[in-house]
């Protein structure tokens, strides 16, 4: 009876009881969650989209230390070069595939940092992830910081922490508070609902009078169903010409946009983009190469959201960029760059002080360096403090990142 292109994740630890678990499973296969639908009341914050890039971003391609003669003499093969940098300064210079985001970044709306990562090197992706995610090393906590964020909110529903398209959230999302996965808007719904077959209804009516526990589980389905249903009714077209790219990436944050214009409570988003683990063939900065499309499908894909959302509802949307790990300072002999440390985020929003790369630069001169790697000077989740604190209305960060003070880079204007 399952339907594994029904979109929607199941997220069995917010399941209210083992025999609801086993009724939605059967009904929407291994991809629908319980506690769904309903918005969380009196939540003012931005709505807080985190992209992952996993594999292990290359930071110093994308945020280029142009005035580090060090960079230059690291990566012979695969620097970019000066002259072709966009939006700099005397120290630092955007990488030309990032040319759609120029708009962004000159009218302030976009920002970067630079030597940011976690507190120490960790070269394994699958740990480097988890820590990332559950950021709280030294101490037993293992759930999720996302999860802890939205706790702290108050979310008392799955479409306040969404997690859309292929993004794989299990670590940031552990914990209580519900959550929802989508691959897409329009393809949530139950296996076999039709309107001659309307089993939400049937669902509904067999557990108007059942034990609270269940009863809230199907109504909060339901719920969620509906709300889904109603989008999926009235469709979507993007605003203001915006363009996605037609990859998981761009249809991933369309949706986003869509959740976010359409006021059903979203208050964050996980979004994943892959393969930036680039061992060999990094390539040039021109398109062709590998990094130059990779970087120049993220750009187009933030560029459309950014463009989508407009003024007004990028006003009220904070997304940062986050990776388990930076690459090593200097090329390998394939051309390519392996595991490194320090890394560079973006920050995306109407609230964003940007046009300008944040952060104490380190250096990449031999004695700077950390086992060859780019220092971190930055703690990310200090970085992500500032914007949950000024952004979000976070008022106690340490439950969230235990022992962490918020960063004072300016970065973000308080709403």
């Amino acid at each position: 009876m399952a339907d594994q292109d029904c979109g929607c994740t199941i997220s069995r630890r917010t399941l209210l009881g083992a025999g609801a678990a086993g009724l939605f499973a059967s009904f929407a296969g291994d991809q629908l969650a319980t506690q769904l639908a309903f918005a969380s009341p009196g939540y003012q914050g931005d709505v807080f989209v985190l992209l992952s890039l996993r594999g292990g971003f290359d930071g110093l391609s994308a945020v280029v230390p142009h005035g580090d003669p060090a960079y230059y003499k690291a990566r012979p093969g695969i620097a970019v070069p000066k002259a072709r940098l966009i939006g700099g300064n005397s120290a630092f210079g955007l990488n030309p595939a990032l040319a759609p985001l120029l708009p962004f970044w000159k009218a302030g709306t976009l920002a970067a940092v630079q030597a940011v990562g976690q507190p120490a090197p960790n070269r394994s992706h699958f740990s480097a992830m988890e820590e990332l995610e559950r950021a709280a090393p030294g101490t037993t906590l293992r759930t999720g910081w996302l999860d802890r964020m939205m706790g702290g909110l108050g979310a008392s529903g799955a479409f306040d922490a969404v997690s859309a398209g292929n993004a794989m959230p299990a670590r940031v999302l552990a914990g209580p508070a519900p959550d929802l996965g989508l691959k897409a808007v329009d393809k949530f719904k139950l296996s076999g609902e039709t309107p001659y077959r309307p089993m939400a209804q049937t669902i509904a009516a067999l557990y108007a009078d059942a034990p609270e526990a269940l009863a809230r589980t199907a109504a909060t389905a339901t719920s969620a169903l509906a709300t889904a249903g109603r989008l999926q009714a009235v469709g979507y077209t993007p605003a203001n010409g915006a363009a996605y790219p037609d990859n998981d990436l761009g249809k991933a944050l369309r949706d986003v946009a869509r959740l976010v214009k359409s006021d059903v409570g979203l208050m964050s988003a996980c979004v994943d983009s892959g393969e930036w683990d680039m061992h060999e063939n990094l390539g040039t900065a021109t398109p062709g190469k590998r990094m130059y499309d990779h970087l120049a499908e993220l750009a187009g894909a933030l560029a459309a959201f950014a463009t989508d959302l407009g003024p007004d509802g990028l006003g009220r949307v904070t997304l940062i960029t986050i990776s388990e790990f930076g690459r090593r300072v200097a090329q390998n002999g394939s051309g390519g760059l392996d595991h490194g440390y320090g890394n560079a985020m973006f920050v995306l929003g109407g609230g964003v002080r940007g046009g300008k790369v944040y952060g104490r630069w380190p250096g990449l001169s031999a004695s700077r360096l950390v086992a060859g790697d780019l220092a971190v000077t930055t703690d990310y989740r200090a970085v992500i403090g500032e914007i949950l604190r000024a952004r979000c209305g976070v008022s106690d960060l340490a439950a969230v990142f235990p022992g962490v003070k918020p960063s004072t880079l300016g970065l973000v204007r308080s709403r």
